[in-house]
């Protein structure tokens, strides 16, 4: 797990939240504009 976060600057957590978002069916796009769209809020 550290090992990812290193090696990507990513956090773990986002990783499989983007994952299940996936297997969830939706695409990368859907993904990206709702990650847009929700910042718009933070």
């Amino acid at each position: 797990m550290n090992s990812v976060e290193k090696v990507t600057g990513l956090d773990y957590e986002w990783i499989l939240l983007v994952k299940e978002a996936k297997n969830q069916g939706m695409t990368v796009e859907e993904i990206r504009l709702f990650l847009i769209e929700a910042k718009r809020y933070t």
